[in-house]
């Protein structure tokens, strides 16, 4: 019997196209992620896939697959899919995949706040030769507490330890070398960059609070690379305005980040557009492991990367 599998056909998911016709008894129907309708052979699609860029874009469709019994994502994350995905519908994300792309840009952003790349940038902009008219500061020695142990959080740590940097982990729950998140009080004074690589649930959402941002020490850096929602802006936007905490955002709440923020112009931050795992071949690493997580899926087995909201499937 053989599964049909509707796959966006834009290209930066062209790659799928290849990488799902070499599964077994499987049938690869391309459909625009623009479009509102399905024609009748797509609606018989029973795996869903949306596009890898602008992944929300076909969320609606669903409606029209009336034997839809698999969502496979290319985030890492499933929190913006998994109340709209319908009850007993498995939906799984593409966990694994980012790691190596997301962490060298949290390794850049911390290089780039420490070696004072934006004051450098602005000081050539006005054709200065700066020298020792700032101060640079160095990785090594510097300690960083990682807040989310999963492959990204652990990829991080990796790549800081190259540089001198020593790191906390911190996961929902503790396990061998890796300290719960109730301790997350106890453990951030003495840091001098906090990480955000978890994803938002309930237990995360607004975890970076006035409270937990009071407890950061003077000077500190947050990077946060994992969603926006996670961090309390109002909160943050009072320390960086001081200038007593400085900040790397690759997400933000709101999200697009209205033209007219006050984030934008504070000097402590810097800012990129929800672009970290944007580099050439994640795409492929994405579709990778989505390819292994339908498989799975097609032998009767539960994707390793399925959300708990849809397990009872």
């Amino acid at each position: 019997m053989t599964t049909r599998i509707l796959v966006s056909n834009e290209t930066d998911d062209l790659v799928a196209h290849e990488l799902f016709s070499q599964l077994n008894a499987v049938e690869v129907i391309p459909y625009d992620p623009t479009t509102t309708n399905l024609d009748d052979r797509q609606r018989q699609a029973e795996i869903f896939v949306p596009p890898y860029r602008g992944t929300n874009r076909p969320m609606p469709l669903m409606g029209q697959m009336p034997n839809l019994r698999m969502v496979q994502l290319t985030a890492a994350g499933t929190d913006e899919w998994v109340h709209e995905v319908p009850e007993g519908v498995v939906l799984a994300g593409a966990r694994g995949a980012h790691a190596g792309p997301v962490s060298e840009w949290v390794l850049s952003a911390a290089l780039t706040q420490y070696r004072q790349w934006p004051a450098l940038v602005r000081f050539q902009d006005k054709r200065t030769w700066a020298h020792r008219k700032f101060a640079a500061d160095t990785l090594h020695g510097k300690r960083a507490l990682i807040v989310g142990a999963g492959s990204i959080g652990t990829a991080v740590a990796r790549l800081f330890a190259a540089f001198g940097t020593e790191s906390t982990l911190v996961a929902s729950k503790s396990r061998n070398g890796i300290h719960a998140a109730s301790e997350i009080f106890d453990l951030i004074g003495g840091h001098h960059i906090v990480v955000i690589t978890a994803p938002l649930n309930d237990e995360t959402r607004n975890l970076v609070d006035r409270d937990l941002l009071a407890a950061m020490d003077d000077d500190a850096l947050l990077i946060n690379a994992g969603r926006g929602k996670i961090v309390d802006t109002d909160a943050l936007l009072a320390e960086v305005r001081t200038g007593r905490l400085r900040a790397a955002l690759d997400v933000t709440e709101p999200e697009p980040l209205p033209e007219d923020h006050p984030l934008w112009t504070c000097t402590g931050v810097i800012i990129s557009p929800h672009s970290a795992r944007t580099v050439p071949g994640t795409n492929t690493l994405c579709y990778t492991v989505a390819a292994q997580q339908i498989e799975t899926f097609l032998a009767g087995r539960l994707p390793s990367n399925a959300a708990k909201k849809n397990l009872q499937t």
